[in-house]
């Protein structure tokens, strides 16, 4: 037992999975979504199978395979579209894109959200839908906390309250004291359960976002600022996810200017020393 509970602690994807099944079974159940088994089927086997045939090709170990299901789960919780072959152009960009589109022997854009963003902006036929969650205080419980375990598993915290505290001070201050809105409507939005998924599992990916904390904080902060602007000005939908997009373009950038220890999703286990 101990060295299955040292083996589940050392990769943060074991996290991730059970929580993004668990929000995925809490949307089901006490949400009363509509169980859409065959999107799920579809986004889920396609990451899979993408990914398998990459492992096969670049001959890549196969507990990779854990990432696709990271992205196929977390795909599941935010996109919906009119066709199947919408999804699976969705989760082939997302996979794909995490071999083909690389820098530094790093990828560059998230693969959901980068998968997201090319069925939107591609297809006209898929869309991201943020009100299913609605803003209740179970849900805001649920996913900050899971969330918050997550992300200091892979040492990522400073990356969500840097981009929440940005995106709430600039909402405050619009709707509140630049509009005189009551703060609960400024509370609403920020409990919102898509948003809350978005800072903990989305933009706090350790393979894409910058390695070095300073750069990090500032690129969470562009992020918040972007989004903002998007629905404050252009009242775009779902805003974070094309300012993740857009702003993770510069991250290359900003691993050349500031450097910062590439992450591991698997540590490597400690040298044990055989006493004299």
């Amino acid at each position: 037992m101990p060295s299955l509970i040292t083996f589940f602690r050392r990769d943060a994807r074991h996290f991730q999975i059970i929580f993004l099944a668990g929000f995925l079974a809490y949307g089901i159940v006490a949400l009363q979504w509509d169980a859409e088994w065959l999107r799920y089927a579809i986004l889920f086997g396609s990451c899979l199978s993408v990914q398998a045939i990459f492992i096969r090709w670049r001959r890549l170990p196969w507990h990779s395979i854990k990432s696709a299901m990271v992205t196929g789960l977390g795909m599941s919780l935010l996109l919906k579209a009119n066709a199947p072959w919408v999804l699976v152009l969705a989760a082939v960009v997302a996979i794909a894109s995490k071999f083909l589109i690389r820098i530094d022997d790093k990828h560059v854009f998230n693969p959901g959200n980068l998968g997201i963003a090319a069925a939107v902006l591609l297809t006209g036929e898929a869309w991201v839908s943020p009100g299913q969650w609605g803003s209740g205080a179970a849900l805001v419980f649920l996913v900050g906390a899971a969330g918050c375990m997550v992300v200091l598993r892979v040492g990522r915290i400073d990356t969500s309250l840097a981009f929440l505290g940005a995106f709430a001070a600039l909402d405050f201050a619009r709707q509140v004291l630049y509009l005189g809105w009551e703060p609960e409507v400024w509370l609403h939005r920020m409990t919102n359960g898509s948003l809350l998924l978005f800072s903990f599992f989305m933009i706090t990916d350790p393979m894409t976002t910058p390695k070095a904390r300073g750069a990090r904080i500032g690129w969470s902060i562009a992020i918040a600022v972007l989004a903002f602007v998007l629905g404050w000005r252009w009242w775009v939908n779902a805003t974070p996810i094309w300012a993740l997009l857009i702003v993770s373009a510069i991250t290359p950038v900003l691993d050349r200017i500031w450097k910062g220890e590439a992450f591991l999703w698997i540590k490597p286990e400690p040298l044990k020393t055989i006493p004299n």
